[in-house]
């Protein structure tokens, strides 16, 4: 019983981020941002991963700053990290999680780029093609696979960083970012 109760709550927090993910599609970036905002206190750092990886994975796309978008995608990659044991209860679950990878590579490699960054997003290409085939035969994981060829694309005719700002500098991160709890605000 107990366990049909959180089952329920957890629908209820993934109904609630897909309705503002739809109010952000819809073009309003203002308002969704300021809702997501309040659901991301609701669910907290310590919250559940699931939950983290998808509303901070739809929340960096309402961001106007490439650096602010980036903090975001990366704590949907943390958050997805920190899915493991009871959470990931089922082999549909695991599967689901598997699934993100692509797109959390595919996400962060465009931010690197907006960033002037190529050997980072060189890097989170790499890391999404190695998954890629986590995704269906459908059209969300076409739309993933082309979007991975687009970008690899645009991303082969940029040159390295060089002097330093490459990814050997980094301490083994990608894209030499921590992937830590995300960052509070004062």
């Amino acid at each position: 019983m107990a366990q049909q109760r959180e089952q329920a709550a957890d629908d209820a927090m993934m109904t609630r981020i897909g309705q503002v993910a739809m109010l952000a599609h819809a073009g309003d970036r203002e308002e969704a941002r300021d809702r997501f905002l309040g659901l991301w206190s609701e669910i907290g750092e310590d919250g559940d991963p699931l939950h983290r990886c998808t509303l901070a994975h739809y929340m960096a796309d309402t961001q106007d700053d490439p650096s602010d978008e980036l903090a975001w995608d990366l704590r949907a990659l943390s958050a997805a990290d920190g899915l493991t044991g009871e959470r990931l209860a089922g082999q549909e679950r695991s599967l689901a999680l598997r699934a993100l990878y692509p797109s959390l590579h595919l996400n962060l490699a465009a931010d690197y780029v907006k960033l002037d960054r190529p050997d980072a997003a060189r890097s989170h290409l790499a890391r999404a093609w190695a998954v890629v085939d986590a995704l269906g035969d459908d059209g969300h994981g076409d739309g993933v696979r082309a979007a991975l060829a687009r970008l690899e694309r645009r991303v082969a005719g940029l040159p390295g960083e060089g002097d330093g700002g490459g990814e050997g500098d980094d301490g083994g991160r990608p894209g030499g970012e921590p992937l830590g709890p995300p960052r509070r605000s004062s």
